[in-house]
């Protein structure tokens, strides 16, 4: 799910990863624009030990993304739990769960993403989980130049397999993307607000 208002859409995000809890899953997260920075909050338990972590640590935002994943790339671990960052070339820094650039969520199988995940190697990008949805990530932000539409565009046209994607930018903070190939995703249109959604109910 994804959401973009001038009021703090965190709860509309929580909610939607409850809506989704009838599909099953092993993790979950959230991420948003908050204090200029890109946040994260990923948990192994259910949606509920989410929502008691995002009050703890006050995450609001009117901005983000969320999800939750049964493991397909990669043992289900925090690790391995969307959203996953980019936080661009060399070593991943120490506040990893604030340093991002680009933040994803994604539906799907990336069926080419040995090979992508070899190029982006190749040019400094460092992979802190086994998924094929960190790849996404990085290609967005090896793409990126300026505006996270057509960095998403550009991605989507590399990936082989189905998908639906949502992403946030650092530098965007009131913007969410979506894309999809062969999976679902809702747009949900409202007065001063957008959502995406990777499942009609």
């Amino acid at each position: 799910v994804g959401a973009v208002s001038t009021r703090n859409i965190v709860p509309i995000l929580l909610e939607g990863l409850k809506r989704l809890e009838y599909r099953g899953y092993d993790s979950c997260g959230i991420a948003v624009h908050q204090d200029a920075a890109l946040r994260r909050a990923r948990s192994t338990a259910r949606v509920a030990e989410l929502q008691a972590q995002v009050e703890e640590e006050r995450i609001q935002s009117g901005t983000g993304i969320a999800h939750t994943r049964w493991a397909t790339h990669g043992a289900p671990a925090v690790h391995n739990a969307h959203p996953h960052f980019s936080h661009g070339t060399g070593e991943a820094p120490a506040d990893a769960a604030r340093a991002g650039r680009v933040a994803l969520v994604h539906n799907g199988i990336i069926e080419n993403h040995e090979e992508l995940r070899a190029q982006l190697q190749a040019r400094g990008y460092v992979f802190s989980s086994q998924t094929d949805t960190e790849v996404i990530a990085h290609l967005v932000d090896s793409l990126y130049d300026g505006d996270l539409f057509q960095a998403v565009r550009s991605a989507a046209g590399k990936l082989r397999g189905a998908f639906a994607i949502a992403v946030i930018h650092k530098d965007e903070p009131h913007r969410v993307v979506g894309a999809r190939a062969g999976s679902p995703l809702v747009l949900g249109v409202g007065d001063g607000e957008n959502f995406l959604a990777s499942d009609a109910m």
